[in-house]
């Protein structure tokens, strides 16, 4: 059978270009072997965010008398009794696994459906099982699988992916967590919050390793400050049995950790293994991801492209939709061109970290002449009057081109706020109109007035706040 569009994977980005060529009137096949929607309803996004919610109302209710909220701090089930709960909610968030409403939305669209594992066998054909599909596009939007660390004797102890950890209904007395990335992150606090024993083991200095150090200390605090363990410069080499059973990790300073069961987020790469890409005459980067040009079209390739994890740019589901917007608007016959200078990125701990464009360090490696300016958040009104936690802003502005090219921050709300800095970063807005905004008060989002204010005296000629 012919299409117009061949998509391999049904995850957000390969559900939006099946059902956009559908939507339009063109003839596209989706290839899925797992689940369509992908990983984030099932086993990522929204069972991650469904556990982090329970786990912000828990550790909020322990704050009510603080708060005003109750003369008194109100009893809470233990948190092996709780965990039951938040299991069941995270499961019907997550649909408890069942594609079957996003599989029947997608074939209502006019999508044909192909379960199976695709594999391309030559220009224009793709084989799932026997049966043979044939193409004008290609639309390669396989996602992306987790990264197992080569740890000696990992497979003698108990231990999960992260996507294992967000599916299984256990409630584990104790887990190490090796990676302090945004998954680490968040599933520590979620665990934590229900009296689990939590040890995070993170290889680099800092957690967020790629983020801005100030904003990534803030967390280490803020998870610290939630009875998390960290290990910060330390790698798991060794894995054992332990004495009571779970786990014993042997880390690179002969230091020794033990917990019920290990947790694996320690990153993941494209999938692109076992697709046949090269009876197409294409190479994956050593990273295993596509190389794609600013309008997704695969390098060298005509009709080829890729949108989502296998790309490996804005490895995020608001990244993939993205991508996604573009590759379809291209195969509609447009030539819409993505700029990632302005994809946010959260960590979804409490109180969160996000940021967006280029940290510091990342501007000067760019050639980029920086002004810096950092406000603390603890001065805000709103902080006081919400008992919230401080946090922190640091804002990277071009002198040359007198715009924003970074930000980052930790503090409540951040996840949202952190778009008045994308929108000036892909808008290009220049700091004196920025520093000129009126912004509601009591927010958190006055946390721009500062450093603002800063930025745009730095750049008028006054005394640099910092570079």
């Amino acid at each position: 059978m012919t299409f117009d569009v061949v998509v391999l994977g049904a995850g957000s980005a390969g559900e939006w270009v099946a059902g956009g060529i559908a939507d339009s009137g063109g003839s596209a096949a989706l290839v899925e072997r797992l689940r369509v929607g992908g990983e984030c309803p099932y086993v990522a996004c929204i069972p991650s965010k469904a556990m982090l919610g329970s786990a912000h109302a828990r550790n909020l209710a322990r704050r009510l008398a603080d708060l005003g909220a109750a003369s008194a701090a109100p009893a809470l089930d233990p948190g092996e009794a709780a965990f039951g709960a938040v299991v069941r909610r995270r499961d019907d968030l997550s649909q408890d696994g069942d594609d079957r409403r996003a599989a029947d939305g997608i074939i209502g669209r006019g999508v044909t459906l192909v379960r199976g594992t695709g594999r391309i066998t030559g220009p224009g054909r793709v084989e799932v099982g026997s049966r043979e599909l044939r193409y004008r596009d290609l639309v390669v939007a396989t996602g992306s699988s987790p990264v197992i660390p080569a740890v000696d004797g990992l497979g003698t102890v108990p231990s999960w992916t992260s996507d294992q950890a967000l599916t299984a209904p256990d409630y584990p007395a104790s887990v190490i967590i090796l990676g302090g990335g945004a998954v680490g992150c968040e599933l520590a606090q979620a665990y934590a919050a229900f009296g689990v024993a939590v040890t995070l083991v993170e290889p680099s200095g800092q957690l967020a390793a790629d983020e801005e150090p100030v904003v990534a200390a803030g967390l280490a605090d803020a998870l610290r400050a939630g009875g998390i363990s960290i290990r910060m410069r330390a790698t798991a080499v060794k894995a054992a049995p332990g004495p009571a059973g779970g786990a014993r990790v042997v880390l690179d300073d002969t230091s020794a950790v033990t917990a019920d069961r290990i947790i694996l987020a320690t990153g993941r790469m494209p999938a692109t293994a076992g697709l046949g890409l090269a009876a197409i005459g294409v190479t994956p980067l050593e990273s295993g991801a596509l190389s794609v040009d600013e309008h997704c079209r695969v390098a060298g390739q005509e009709h080829v492209w890729a949108a989502g994890d296998v790309t490996g740019l804005a490895p995020y589901t608001h990244g993939a939709n993205y991508q996604a917007r573009v590759v379809t608007d291209n195969l509609l016959g447009g030539r819409a061109a993505a700029d990632y200078r302005a994809i946010p990125r959260v960590i979804y701990t409490e109180p969160p970290l996000a940021a967006v464009g280029l940290t510091q360090a990342q501007a000067r490696a760019a050639g980029l002449d920086t002004v810096t300016a950092t406000a603390d958040l603890s001065k805000l009104e709103r902080v006081a009057t919400d008992g919230a936690a401080a946090g922190r802003l640091v804002l990277v502005a071009d002198r040359a081109r007198g715009v924003l090219v970074g930000a980052a921050a930790l503090g409540p709300g951040a996840d949202s706020w952190i778009m008045e800095a994308a929108v000036a970063i892909r808008g290009e807005v220049p700091i004196a109109v920025l520093a000129d905004l009126v912004h509601p008060f009591p927010t958190f989002v006055q946390g721009y007035e500062v450093p603002l204010r800063e930025l745009a005296a730095a750049l008028a000629g006054s005394e640099s706040p910092g570079s």
